[in-house]
């Protein structure tokens, strides 16, 4: 890691009279301009869009007297002394061009929490990564309530950390996710203890490189306290570590799914053990959990569960509470969810998994495998996956705008592996991907949904994407 220095927190800021531009309505931005006009400053939020939902939205805040201009997001406001943006405005739209000209610092919605903690404030335990950043949070937080921790799973998780930070209840810790957008515009940020779960390409249309998606991800490092958590089967994890300034005595503990080495947390004959944080970690290891009670426990799951099991340990949490929380946890909709068996075939609903990375673990956890994938690949390209992925497919049912770039890779690395190609859109779609994969698949197969593309072509979301896909699945076994 870094120099060993000691890295202070963020300086207290008056709002008092500021004039404080907020950059986008929405789950964070409304939050914001209340935060900011409670504390005195004169708020005015610009926002791109202009429809009924912003329009409900700006009501509310003209009612308290907050300044809302709609439909234009590209002009910063005269005076404008700070901006607070929605995490998704990218670095280069012209507001922020124009802040910067000026001389104008831009937060998130991040940087404003962690700037409105109040004395006594409850640590951060964060999480970041490509995939599985809300499972891990989620079974950090499981974790740390078995051990009778007041706690709760917010930020990037649809749980707004302004909310948790304002609100009346008191908590002993919290556990963050961070995305990248959010780690961007939060420069003062500095947690108890954080773990970066994976790297692998993604939103690089936003961040314009690999090496500031990277660069964005490592910030989640900066000055903790007691332990920087990382992968030890991904390098790049490793070297954020390496580069990062933390608090005088932090520690980097890995995790694996293979026998921990000293200062790693791994698998050892089905159990989940302990090599960073016991007594003498050269010679001992503490039993946290068996494999079983990760659910499920597909490979890049059990990872999930010890990262969490990492920063919970961190902070002082018994083994006891990592079996307790493992087992009382339940995963979200659409992360790999068994939906049905029909005729001696699983039905796994993976809708989650909208990036190569992510399919790329799903389909490492079953085999044979029908697959049924494509969506909006977002720049991404397919051989990678299809060339690792290529002997666990019986064959693959293709759907959505970009499924001809999985096509191709799949005659370039699996040209054995039989393809269906949808070419239709429509509300029935699913319906017929699943009817072709019930087709395919013989007893014994698993039919898996893991798109690794986004839903947007022809679904509003991936949850609704997975409905689909669990709908038509009932409807088959009808």
């Amino acid at each position: 890691m870094g120099s060993g220095k000691v890295i202070s927190g963020s300086e207290p800021f008056d709002f008092q009279g500021k004039h404080v531009t907020v950059a986008g309505l929405g789950v964070s931005g409304v939050p914001a301009a209340k935060a900011l006009h409670a504390r005195g400053a004169a708020v005015t939020v610009v926002n791109d869009g202009d429809d009924a939902r912003a329009r409900a939205q700006a009501e509310e805040l003209r009612a308290l007297g907050v300044t809302v201009r709609l439909g234009d997001g590209a002009t910063l406001p005269e005076g404008t002394g700070l901006i607070v943006t929605a995490p998704g405005w990218q670095p280069g739209k012209p507001l922020f061009l124009a802040a910067r000209e000026a001389g104008v610092p831009v937060w998130g919605d991040v940087e404003l929490a962690w700037r409105l903690r109040g004395p006594g404030a409850a640590p951060w335990l964060a999480v970041t990564g490509t995939n599985g950043k809300t499972t891990t949070v989620q079974m950090l937080a499981a974790i740390l309530k078995a051990a009778g921790l007041r706690t709760a799973a917010v930020g990037n998780i649809g749980v707004s950390l302004l909310d948790a930070i304002l609100g009346e209840e008191t908590y002993d810790v919290l556990a963050v996710e961070l995305s990248s957008y959010q780690l961007h515009w939060a420069p003062s940020l500095r947690a108890d203890s954080a773990a970066v779960l994976n790297l692998a390409p993604d939103h690089l249309d936003w961040h314009g490189s690999m090496e500031a998606y990277a660069a964005d991800k490592g910030r989640i490092y900066q000055g903790n306290r007691v332990a920087c958590v990382y992968n030890a089967a991904d390098r790049l994890t490793e070297d954020l570590v390496r580069e990062a300034d933390v608090e005088e005595g932090c520690r980097a503990v890995g995790f694996t799914l293979g026998t921990p080495a000293p200062s790693q947390l791994g698998v050892v004959d089905g159990i989940l053990v302990d090599r960073a944080f016991v007594e003498d970690r050269h010679k001992n290891a503490q039993e946290l959990a068996e494999v079983s009670d990760v659910n499920p426990p597909a490979p890049h799951n059990i990872a999930n569960a010890l990262a969490a099991a990492a920063l919970a340990r961190a902070f002082g949490v018994p083994a006891t509470a990592v079996r307790d929380g493992l087992r009382a946890f339940r995963p979200d909709a659409h992360r790999i969810t068994h939906v049905a068996d029909i005729d001696g075939v699983a039905y796994v609903d993976d809708s989650k998994a909208t990036n190569t990375h992510a399919a790329e673990a799903s389909l490492a956890a079953y085999e044979p495998i029908v697959w049924i994938a494509g969506g909006l690949a977002k720049g991404a390209t397919f051989d990678e996956l299809v060339a690792k992925s290529a002997k666990r497919l019986r064959a693959a049912v293709l759907i959505g705008a970009d499924r001809a770039l999985i096509r191709d890779a799949l005659a370039r690395h699996a040209p054995e592996v039989p393809v269906v190609d949808l070419e239709r859109t429509d509300t029935g779609a699913m319906l017929q991907a699943v009817t072709e994969a019930k087709r395919l698949a013989q007893p014994g197969d698993t039919v898996l949904l893991a798109p690794a593309c986004a839903s947007m072509d022809m679904f509003t979301n991936y949850n609704q994407r997975g409905d689909a896909f669990a709908e038509a699945v009932r409807e088959l076994g009808a």
